[in-house]
């Protein structure tokens, strides 16, 4: 069974990755979000393949870039431990790191932009576009911002 790492920061983004929750049970998958109040239950419901990763805003900038650097290296380990085959993420930060990361060690990357964006590109996915070996958006307009990518419709 092939190790799929699903990762997202919390929020909005943690919300559309886990429309792909009938995906977790068809592969030895992991999941990987930022750490709050709202998503502390998932840890019981999927034990030791759900993993937290530190909560950093780009609001307090000082503080952001010491909790960037422990995310960075927590990240590290969390590759290494899991060593997944494909990493699926639908953004943002929290994901930048791992993809590049699988990427180097020849993780397949599948990106889906966010449906919030109907028009512009997220700064995750102009960062994942190109190592991306399959990158798809939820809006046929975004073709023209992303042209290797495909339509895949929404997700919800």
């Amino acid at each position: 069974m092939k190790k799929v790492l699903f990762i997202s920061s919390t929020g909005g983004h943690f919300s559309e990755l886990l429309q792909l929750k009938p995906l977790f049970k068809k592969y030895d998958s992991y999941i990987i979000t930022e750490k709050d109040k709202t998503n502390e239950n998932f840890k019981k419901e999927y034990g030791n393949k759900f993993f937290f990763l530190p909560y950093g805003t780009r609001s307090k900038l000082f503080t952001y870039i010491f909790k960037y650097l422990y995310l960075c290296l927590k990240t590290v380990y969390l590759y290494l431990k899991i060593r997944p085959k494909y990493i699926v993420t639908t953004g943002t930060h929290t994901a930048v790191p791992m993809c590049y990361l699988g990427k180097l060690f020849g993780s397949k990357i599948i990106f889906i932009e966010t449906f919030a964006n109907s028009k512009s590109k997220t700064l995750s996915g102009k960062m994942i576009y190109p190592i991306a070996n399959l990158f798809v958006v939820q809006w046929e307009e975004m073709l023209e911002l992303y042209p290797k990518a495909i339509y895949g419709g929404s997700i919800y």
